[in-house]
């Protein structure tokens, strides 16, 4: 794998194509409108990531990642998201973002419904969990002790492998989490979501929240 698109440009989306680059990866970054509308942006705020439209950033993208507001996903045309790999890094913020009745139904994730818009995608929930500005400030090369570990979780376990080499690749340990629905231990309010985790702690945080559940 070696070209990761970004959509979205927000603090969010800024820091994982920074991280990505910072790995080696080409980063193609995309807003909702035309390249030039953030050609300015990228070149100073994620200097080497590639502008372009939603569509040039996903065709030769071996990896999307997803990271607007939750309440503009449907922005997203998944027609261009067919086949791909498609990383869920969005979280359901009501008490920021205000309700968006998508979500409201506790008894599914906020990734089982957005894999539902994006039905012929491969979806994975990652990202999602850990600060913008700790993506850069805690990546740290393979092997090191203490690193900070990454939870990924997707009905697809072979999309959910690229997307771990990948986290493993811009300094982070991946912990497989299971299906979409095991996602819910990721989301906000929980202690996955608000605290930082060697994989061995983050292996423990899961097992007891599926024991909760």
């Amino acid at each position: 794998m070696n070209t990761i698109a970004v959509l979205g440009v927000g603090r969010v989306g800024s820091a994982v194509a920074r991280t990505a680059l910072a790995a080696g990866y080409e980063v193609n970054v995309a807003g909702s409108g035309p390249a030039e509308d953030i050609a300015v942006l990228a070149e100073i705020v994620i200097p080497g990531g590639r502008p372009m439209t939603s569509a040039d950033a996903v065709a030769d993208a071996d990896v999307v990642i997803i990271a607007v507001p939750l309440n503009k996903y449907r922005s997203v045309d998944p027609v261009l998201l067919s086949g791909k790999i498609v990383v869920d890094a969005m979280n359901y913020w009501a008490p920021v973002d205000g309700e968006i009745p998508d979500f409201e139904d506790v008894g599914v994730t906020t990734s089982e419904i957005v894999a539902q818009y994006f039905a012929d995608s491969r979806v994975v929930k990652a990202f999602n969990h850990i600060g913008y500005h700790d993506l850069e400030c805690d990546a740290a090369p393979a092997g090191e002790r203490e690193r900070r570990a990454l939870a990924v979780a997707s009905d697809d376990e072979d999309a959910a492998c690229v997307v771990m080499e990948m986290i493993d690749r811009i300094g982070f340990d991946p912990v497989y989490s299971g299906r979409l629905r095991t996602g819910s231990a990721l989301q906000p309010g929980t202690p996955i979501f608000n605290g930082s985790f060697t994989a061995a702690e983050l292996t423990r945080e899961l097992e007891s929240a599926r024991m909760v559940a």
